[in-house]
């Protein structure tokens, strides 16, 4: 059993939280925040099934950095 340390980032979208992890770009969603996070375990956990520990992206440090995105 191998242990990895994961980035996930939760927001509220409407009604429902969704949960996406950076690392593989696997997201979930659920009524709840930890709803959310169980229902992305289970993705990951499905997602990770057969993919090798040296292909997750790490990700360091993220930072929440706005932008302005203008378009006409």
């Amino acid at each position: 059993m191998y242990k990895i340390d994961l980035k996930n980032v939760v927001w509220k979208e409407g009604k429902y939280f969704v949960a996406w992890n950076l690392n593989t770009a696997v997201s979930s969603f659920g009524d709840t925040k930890k709803e959310a996070l169980e229902s992305l375990q289970e993705a990951l956990e499905l997602h990770l099934e057969d993919m090798p520990v040296s292909k997750i992206n790490k990700v360091e440090q993220p930072d929440l950095i706005p932008l302005t995105f203008k378009y006409t």
